[in-house]
């Protein structure tokens, strides 16, 4: 059964950032670094080219 367990410990409260009114658990925060990260690189990566008609 201890494959099964999750890698963190989910029995204690998550950790928490403030910054004046707003408050954000820190998992929340990295899963939207990540998400602002993948829509950075979708932007900057060129389309594939299709093939060019002779």
């Amino acid at each position: 059964m201890t494959i099964l367990s999750a890698p963190v410990d989910l029995n204690q409260p998550g950790h928490y950032l403030h910054w004046g009114v707003v408050q954000i658990s820190l998992a929340n925060f990295v899963v939207i670094l990540v998400m602002i990260a993948v829509f950075a690189v979708a932007l900057l990566l060129p389309f594939p080219k299709g093939r060019q008609k002779p």
